[in-house]
C-alpha cells in the first residue's frame, strides 16, 4: 500500500463522493440521456414527459449538466454529441446498464455500517424501474464493463487449443464470442439463468456464432453442468459465493469436463495482506453489502478450493488489479 496518505480536504471530498455518484444513478435510472437525445428540451418538457416534479427535476437537470453530462443553453438541456454513445440507450459502447447497476448496488453502501454490525446485507428497494429492470440491467452492465476488455484478456492467456468450451454463469455471452473469436473452429455452450439466457440469444441471433453455441439455461447451485467440454471459463461469479460454495461449484465443473480438460477462473484476486489491490479490498465490500456470502479471495484460497475439487497445477495465470485477474487449473 501506499505510504501517501489523504489530507482533511481530500478526505472531505472523499466522504462526499456519493453526490455525483447519485445524480448520475438517478438520471440513469430515469433515462435522462435518451429521453433528450432526439432533441433539447426544458425542465418543464422533460417533467410532463416522465410525468416527474418539475422543481426536483429542474435541480436534477442543473446538477447533471453542473457535472457536464448534459449541456444546458438557453434553458433547454441537450445531450453532448461526444457522450452520446455512451449515455444513451441505444448507444454503441453504451455504459447506461452499468450506471444502474451501479446505483443499484449503492443502495447497499448506504447501510454498511448496520451490515458490518449484523454481519448481514440490510434490505434494500428495487429502483424506480422495477426488480426485472434491476435484473436486466445487472446483465447488461456485465457486457458494458467486460466488452471493451474481452479479447486483450483472453489473448493474455496466451495459444488457447479447446475444441468446446463450458461457459458457467456466461451472462449474454460476451466472454463465449470472446473465446470463439480466440479458437476458430470451436464450440460452446452458455449456461446461465433464463433471463441471461434471453439477452445471449438476442445477442447471438443472425450473427457469425449462432451456430457455434448453444444456449442452457439453468441454475448452477442446483443443476449439474452440461458435459463434453474440454475447457470450462468461470468468470466474475466465484466473488459473489462463500468458498465452501466455490468448492461445490468447481465439483460441479470438474465433473461436466473430460480428462485433461481445463478451468479458467476470472476474478479478483487479492494479495495475502488482503489491503491491496485497493480495487480488490473496495469490491470485497460490495460483495458484503450485496450478497449474503461473498467476498474476494487471495491466489491461495483460489488454489485450495480448485485442488479439493480435483483439480490440478493450479496457477496465477494473469495478475490484474481488479476482476481480470486469471486463475487455472487442469482435470488430470
Amino acid at each position: 500500500m501506499s505510504d501517501a496518505r489523504p489530507n482533511r480536504q481530500q478526505i472531505l471530498e472523499l466522504a462526499n463522493g456519493f453526490r455525483p455518484a447519485c445524480v448520475i444513478g438517478a438520471a440513469a435510472e430515469l433515462d435522462a440521456w435518451t429521453v433528450l437525445a432526439d432533441r433539447p428540451l426544458s425542465a418543464e418538457e422533460f417533467a410532463a414527459r416522465l410525468d416527474c416534479d418539475l422543481r426536483a427535476t429542474a435541480m436534477l437537470l442543473d446538477a447533471v449538466a453542473a457535472l457536464g453530462l448534459l449541456d444546458k443553453h438557453d434553458g433547454r438541456y441537450s445531450v453532448p454529441s461526444e457522450l452520446r454513445d455512451w449515455l444513451v440507450e441505444d448507444g454503441a459502447d453504451t455504459v447506461l446498464p452499468m450506471l444502474r447497476h451501479a446505483t443499484n448496488t449503492m443502495r447497499g453502501w448506504s447501510q454498511l455500517a448496520w451490515t458490518v454490525k449484523g454481519g448481514i446485507p440490510m434490505p434494500r428497494p428495487s429502483s424506480i424501474r422495477g426488480p426485472r429492470a434491476d435484473i436486466e440491467s445487472f446483465i447488461a452492465a456485465m457486457h458494458a464493463v467486460s466488452g471493451p476488455v474481452a479479447d486483450e484478456v483472453v489473448r493474455r492467456l496466451g495459444p488457447l487449443k479447446f475444441k468446446h468450451v463450458l461457459d458457467v454463469g456466461g451472462a449474454s455471452g460476451t466472454w463465449t464470442l470472446a473465446l470463439l473469436r480466440a479458437a476458430p473452429g470451436a464450440t460452446a455452450v452458455i449456461f446461465d439463468l433464463p433471463e441471461a439466457i434471453a439477452q445471449a440469444g438476442r445477442r447471438l441471433a443472425g450473427s457469425e456464432f449462432a451456430d457455434r453455441v448453444s444456449l442452457v439455461s439453468g441454475d448452477f447451485y442446483a443443476d449439474e453442468l452440461p458435459g463434453g467440454a474440454d475447457f470450462a471459463w468461470v468468470s466474475a461469479i466465484c466473488h459473489q459465493h462463500s468458498r465452501q460454495e466455490n468448492r461445490e461449484l468447481f465439483a460441479k465443473v470438474f465433473r461436466a469436463l473430460g480428462r485433461g480438460g481445463r478451468i479458467a477462473v476470472r476474478d479478483v484476486v487479492m494479495d495475502p495482506c488482503r489491503t491491496s489491490p485497493p480495487q480488490g479490498a473496495l469490491f470485497a465490500i460490495n460483495m458484503l453489502v450485496n450478497t449474503e456470502s461473498g467476498g474476494t479471495f487471495t491466489f491461495d484460497e483460489f488454489a485450495a478450493d480448485l485442488r479439493a475439487a480435483g483439480f490440478e497445477n493450479p496457477r496465477l495465470a494473469l495478475k490484474h488489479e481488479a476482476m481480470n485477474s486469471l486463475v487455472t487449473a487442469q482435470r488430470p
